[in-house]
């Protein structure tokens, strides 16, 4: 089955969740593949579920000059690509044939961030409207959601998610994700490279901190993404090039091709690497951030001054999700205690600073200028149950400030 059981320098091993509104951008984006392919050191490995009942989803390593289908190399039936023992089976069948020092894994769909509200709640069998732009909300896996807890009609409304499967109506949720790759950890006995999100807002702090004991690096956006999604032809003519590109190297080329790919567009982006290694020191920064906020609201100019850069703040195609830094900036600039403004130099360093979290930001359009590669989850109306669930909020005490920033600016006297 395998090309070769040869260790390479590099295997990409992207999972395209194709079976929803974005089949025909997969096929152009293995296309993209195509032009460069499979070289001496780096394997280009891809499974794809395409829409449509009875599809079959087929495994391919793919080459250059060669049609699909020559590249085809395995059909699994009918899957599922909601489902995280799909996912680990193609983790695990990649790592086994097509073992390298390296890896990077590209989970290709539909993104939200960390919200793992179920989408298709309120559309079993009615065909849920999605744009890879983000405009329905959803969530990575189903499972664990339905296991958390009743959600409200307004809850269902704002459902978020990433590796859709309109036909198998499920998805995969983030605590779904830290098991996938755990798993992954153990195949390669060493942390995942590079985790690629070609999918939207999914470059956040909750979600990076989801994952932080299995990979290295991920790569990501804080804004939706357009359909065209990444540039795999550049991405991997210049990794062909230098097949003995360091995963910080790579994780940094990535970003800086998805940028250059946008520029001259129109189109409103961003994309960044992070080093997750920092993921603890951000945390721990954060959760004396959230401990400072808290107190601040007890005073009434300082919670005029909170509820001020929260409304000035960098937003993206959802509302709720912020740019953490320029949330910071924003902070230090009014009239805020020094405790808060010390909380924000923290929280600044732990991003932006040596051995920050942030290792290359860049975005498109004066409408994203004050993006700095990672967001957070800062509502203004309500705390959405599910996130109370993540790794991040239990650390941080971040959902318990937002819970208590709501309660202050929505309460009405008399």
């Amino acid at each position: 089955m395998a090309n070769s059981v040869e260790k390479k320098k590099w295997t990409i091993m992207t999972y395209m969740a194709g079976d929803n509104n974005l089949d025909q951008n997969g096929a152009e984006d293995i296309e993209e593949m195509k032009q460069i392919g499979s070289t001496a050191e780096i394997q280009v490995i891809v499974q794809f579920d395409r829409a449509g009942a009875g599809q079959q989803t087929k495994r391919y390593y793919l080459k250059k000059g060669t049609s699909l289908d020559d590249d085809a190399v395995q059909s699994v039936g009918e899957t599922n690509t909601g489902s995280p023992d799909a996912l680990i089976d193609f983790i695990r069948w990649g790592v086994t044939n097509y073992p390298a020092e390296h890896y990077l894994l590209v989970l290709w769909n539909h993104g939200q961030g960390w919200n793992d509200t179920d989408i298709y709640a309120g559309e079993r069998g009615a065909g849920a409207r999605l744009m890879r732009s983000g405009r329905v909300r959803n969530a990575f896996f189903k499972t664990s959601v339905e296991q958390t807890a009743q959600l409200s009609a307004s809850d269902a409304a704002q459902a978020r998610a990433i590796l859709l499967d309109d036909d198998a109506k499920d998805f995969l949720d983030n605590l779904e994700m830290k098991r996938v790759l755990q798993e992954t950890q153990k195949m390669i006995g060493r942390k995942l490279d590079i985790l690629g999100m070609d999918a939207c807002l999914m470059n956040m702090a909750e979600v990076g901190y989801q994952v932080k004991n299995s990979v290295l690096y991920t790569v990501g956006s804080e804004e939706t993404e357009p359909v065209d999604g990444w540039p795999y032809d550049t991405i991997l003519a210049a990794l062909s090039k230098q097949p003995d590109m360091s995963p910080i190297e790579f994780s940094k080329l990535i970003v800086k091709y998805y940028i250059n790919s946008y520029k001259g567009s129109g189109e409103a982006v961003t994309q960044s690497a992070c080093d997750l290694s920092a993921s603890l020191t951000v945390a721990s920064a954060v959760k004396k951030l959230a401990s400072a906020l808290k107190t601040g609201l007890k005073n009434g100019t300082t919670r005029t001054m909170i509820s001020d850069a929260r409304n000035r703040v960098q937003e993206y195609d959802v509302p709720d999700n912020i740019d953490l830094v320029d949330l910071c900036k924003l902070l230090k600039a009014s009239t805020v205690p020094a405790t808060i403004k010390n909380a924000c130099d923290q929280v600044m360093g732990a991003i932006q600073g040596n051995s920050g979290l942030v290792i290359s930001s860049g975005y498109c359009d004066k409408s994203m200028k004050r993006s700095n590669g990672v967001a957070i989850y800062f509502p203004t109306r309500t705390v959405s149950p599910l996130y109370s669930r993540l790794d991040f909020p239990k650390k941080t005490g971040w959902g318990a400030f937002l819970k208590a920033y709501i309660a202050a600016t929505r309460s009405r006297v008399g």
